[in-house]
């Protein structure tokens, strides 16, 4: 646990191999981290398990939730914390019986209410609404608006993430708004990593959630 109001959630890049366990590891000595999704396309699981096994040590020694990305067979090779299911990507409760109860499911619920009440009722851990902003990390086919997180925030105890395109400069908006965690990938991943980490901290810091009763 932090003081911060939002914690971090880090999405990987596609390309994970070459130096990129050793970017983790000093994004993450930076300041404190919830969880890594560890994302990639186009792999077998035996392919992405082997990129991704350096990586989940690094997260393990550091108290970093693992998440895997659509992947549930994946997910359990590698014995992750947890999964992150696209819409297209199986159901919460076959993925809760493959994975065991202390497993974190999280569902992508884009802009929509009916889709994160449906994944609650189903067992999901937390929610991700966006994307908030244009995201250079994958096209936007959905774009959520504030209101969502403080509507979420204000009826439901289950954690929201908020994602797409987030910055240190856009951020603050969201922490107020209520999202419990904010996702970062390109922003994090496409300069200096233990900057940006810095960066986000200090604007979570200086955006208490309205909300917050302390």
């Amino acid at each position: 646990m932090t003081d911060l109001a939002s914690e971090l959630y880090l999405i990987s890049p596609l390309a994970v191999d070459g130096i990129f366990p050793e970017r983790l590891a000093r994004a993450l000595d930076a300041g404190p981290v919830a969880a890594f999704q560890f994302r990639v396309k186009g792999l077998d699981d035996h392919a992405a398990a082997r990129l991704a096994e350096p990586l989940q040590r690094i997260c393990a020694d550091r108290d970093v939730a693992f998440i895997v990305n659509d992947s549930v067979s994946l997910a359990k090779r590698l014995g992750a914390d947890g999964v992150h299911l696209g819409q297209k990507d199986g159901d919460v409760r076959e993925a809760r019986e493959r994975l065991g109860r202390d497993a974190q499911i999280g569902v992508t619920c884009h802009d929509s209410r009916h889709l994160a009440m449906a994944a609650g009722e189903a067992g999901a851990d937390y929610v991700a609404f966006g994307a908030f902003f244009p995201s250079a990390t994958k096209d936007t086919e959905f774009v959520a608006a504030l209101d969502l997180l403080e509507w979420w925030q204000g009826i439901f105890e289950l954690p929201c993430v908020a994602i797409g395109g987030i910055t240190p400069a856009n951020c603050g908006p969201l922490v107020q708004a209520g999202a419990d965690f904010i996702a970062a990938s390109n922003a994090v991943w496409g300069g200096d990593e233990a900057a940006a980490i810095v960066a986000f901290h200090e604007a979570i810091r200086a955006n208490p959630r309205t909300s917050d009763d302390g």
